[in-house]
């Protein structure tokens, strides 16, 4: 692609790089940032840096915070006795937004995989640990369904299960508004064994 200037091309070489922007959005972009008033532009530059050197991660659970202790870990109207464990922040977010859970997190930073050399000991697995030790009922352990995920999860269970700590997962099935036909033989069949009773 050629650029009218060397500074666009640059600008569009950085934004480019972001997850899921291509060059042509990554053109887009900074054509909408060179069309806006500059201060704008440095509103926006401003809170890039401040994201960058001042979020934190919270000490008790791993999500990102502006503080050590996140909002959420220190919500008293939080559930003490109930921890949500996910592979990253993102799976936070998105379980947070459904406004259906009122526990505590606990961010693992990935799953165990032995093909790509994470082991339990490259994960946020001995706080979660430290923290079950205190007044927690449940664990629900809301890890993808991938084979990773599957074996992070029976080896948190055997370690919790030690603990005298009630382990759950989250419900896996066929998606609403799909279609039976088009639904992998995985997820039917976890569907059909894990069906629910109509009262």
């Amino acid at each position: 692609m050629n650029y009218p200037s060397k500074l666009v091309e640059d600008a569009v070489n950085e934004i480019s790089r972001l997850p899921g922007i291509g060059k042509k959005s990554a053109l887009r972009l900074a054509l909408h940032l060179l069309g806006q008033e500059i201060q704008d532009v440095e509103e926006l530059t401003k809170s890039l840096i401040a994201l960058r050197e001042k979020t934190v991660y919270c000490k008790k659970c791993h999500t990102i915070s502006d503080t050590d202790i996140c909002s959420i870990c220190k919500s008293p109207k939080r559930d003490e006795s109930l921890i949500c464990v996910v592979e990253e922040v993102p799976d936070l977010l998105a379980i947070e937004n459904t406004a259906q859970y009122n526990g505590l997190y606990h961010v693992l930073g990935g799953v165990i995989s032995p093909i790509e050399g994470i082991s339990p000991s490259d994960l946020n697995i001995d706080s979660l640990l430290e923290r079950t030790q205190n007044g927690v009922k449940e664990v629900i352990l809301a890890l993808n369904a991938t084979m990773e995920g599957d074996t992070t999860a029976f080896y948190l269970t055997k370690k919790l299960r030690k603990q005298g700590v009630k382990v759950s997962g989250i419900a896996r099935g066929v998606p609403i508004g799909s279609e039976l036909e088009y639904t992998d033989e995985i997820t039917l069949g976890r569907s059909i064994a894990k069906r629910i009773m109509f009262d």
